[in-house]
């Protein structure tokens, strides 16, 4: 029986993937570089493991057999997503990862005609953000007719993880873009008004994956992306000293939403909410679940955006998730 592997398995988001996919009846091979901590998860979920490094493609070759599905939850993805990619179209599986970075987008860009002709599908951003404004994004525009442009912010609540704001800082970048006629142009970086239910408050211009995501699956031209943050933000000083990410109890108590607002060819706006559970808990319930329905056999060849493929109301399948017009 063909598997999903789950590589980085023992980080933050991967363990909780994981325990997600154990409880969810998948079959599961956790997978990562460090032998210890893949042997005593594997113990405790009682599922098989596999360590290898991701520089020895023969190592990785090897390592596939009986996996159907690779989810990719070791960031930072920039080292990680290009010998992952193009391990499951050497070998036939299925592709989908957590991050949050460009870097994966572009790859799976790049790899799109590659991936097609070898019957694999190639889906960055199975759980995370880009399944949640995906959704929201699709929602809002199954109401409007020619729709032309988009603005959709993010509030992030709480506590990032240690793996986050390494891989967050090592992204740093002062290109700030945004879709503009259909193409990705740099733009001044910018502080815009969202209401995400308790009144308007500031949020600034960033650089999300959903320029990519949102294009592809809707084709919109004009798409700008922000973010709203309130809680620890982004962690200052010696990253390797922070824990490995937010409790379970911070976790609850730190809910994200977020809004969009789709503008029609005459200029008539039309506002959706998003709510959910704390973006770490949706992104490894979210990406557990893509993994499933990926190894069950929804899937098709190339590059594919959750929402893309699963339909605009896949992010409410995920924990108490809700969408609400405004």
């Amino acid at each position: 029986m063909t598997k999903l592997m789950i590589y980085g398995a023992t980080g933050y988001t991967g363990r909780l993937a994981a325990a997600h996919a154990k409880a969810a009846g998948t079959s599961i091979i956790l997978a990562g570089r460090s032998e210890g901590p893949l042997a005593e998860l594997s113990s405790e979920l009682g599922v098989e493991f596999r360590a290898f490094p991701l520089d020895d493609a023969a190592a990785i070759d090897a390592n596939l057999d009986g996996v159907a599905v690779i989810l990719n939850c070791a960031g930072p993805f920039m080292r990680t997503a290009r010998p992952l990619m193009q391990a499951s179209i050497r070998n036939g599986v299925h592709y989908v990862d957590t991050a949050a970075e460009l870097d994966s987008y572009r790859l799976a860009e790049q790899f799109d005609e590659q991936a097609k002709a070898a019957d694999v599908m190639l889906m960055p951003g199975g759980g995370g953000s880009v399944a949640m404004l995906g959704s929201l994004a699709g929602h809002a525009v199954e109401k409007v007719v020619a729709p032309r442009k988009i603005r959709i912010a993010l509030h992030v609540a709480g506590g990032l993880s240690r793996g986050s704001a390494i891989s967050a800082t090592e992204n740093l970048t002062t290109e700030t873009l945004e879709r503009v006629g259909g193409e990705l142009v740099e733009v001044a970086a910018d502080i815009q008004k969202f209401d995400f239910g308790q009144g308007a408050v500031d949020s600034f211009r960033v650089t999300l994956p959903d320029l990519i995501t949102i294009w592809r699956a809707a084709q919109i031209p004009d798409i700008a992306t922000f973010v709203h943050v309130t809680g620890d933000g982004f962690p200052q000083g010696d990253l390797s000293s922070l824990p490995d990410g937010p409790t379970e109890a911070e976790r609850q108590a730190n809910r994200y939403r977020a809004v969009v607002e789709v503008t029609d060819a005459e200029g008539r706006v039309t506002r959706s909410r998003l709510d959910t559970v704390n973006g770490y808990t949706f992104t490894a319930m979210a990406a557990a679940e893509a993994g499933r329905r990926v190894l069950s056999g929804e899937a098709l060849p190339g590059f594919h955006t959750p929402a893309g493929l699963f339909g605009s109301g896949f992010a409410e399948t995920i924990a108490d998730t809700t969408i609400i017009d405004i």
